[in-house]
């Protein structure tokens, strides 16, 4: 399991500009004396466009609660992600569970190439020209949290030049 570093900043939520993405909606069934009782597990992803993301599950009798509950969630664990023209800044590799995924900048016009629950989370975030693939499982709970793994990892230049102590034209010409 991906632990959480130093380098992820936590965001604090704030109301207004988030907008909230249904991932996952699983009915799931518990047997009992008088039949089937039916509740729902919700993933729902939120962000601001902006470079800030966040995912959460919710758990319910009913689905509008359910996916209340998700949002409440995902409120609660924001992160920010540094966005440069519209893609990442490199490459990065995530990994959570037995999903994997691995993001790539991609030039401007390319779009968002990633596959279901990946691309939720990077339209969400923000970027627009990404290229991604999701390797080992499919699981969309692993696959999220493999995403936002990888985009909590990524640095941006500003930050690679302060940490090696060196210009940020070095970082691009080195």
């Amino acid at each position: 399991m991906a632990g959480r570093d130093n380098r992820t900043q936590k965001v604090k939520p704030t109301e207004s500009e988030l907008k909230e993405k249904l991932v996952n909606l699983n009915r799931v069934a518990k047997v009992t004396k008088g039949g089937r009782t039916f509740s729902f597990a919700a993933v729902v992803v939120v962000g601001d466009s902006n470079g800030t993301v966040g995912h959460g599950l919710g758990k319910a009798r009913d689905v509008s609660e359910a996916i209340a509950k998700a949002v409440d969630d995902a409120k609660k664990n924001l992160i920010k992600v540094p966005i440069l023209k519209g893609t990442i800044p490199h490459e990065q590799k995530g990994k959570y569970g037995a999903g994997k995924v691995f993001i790539k900048p991609a030039s401007d016009g390319t779009g968002v190439i990633a596959g279901g629950a990946m691309r939720a989370v990077l339209e969400i975030a923000g970027v627009h020209n990404v290229l991604a693939k999701s390797q080992g499982s499919s699981n969309p709970h692993n696959v999220i949290k493999a995403t936002i793994d990888a985009l909590s990892k990524l640095r941006s230049p500003v930050e690679v030049a302060r940490q090696r102590k060196i210009s940020l034209e070095k970082v691009f010409n080195g």
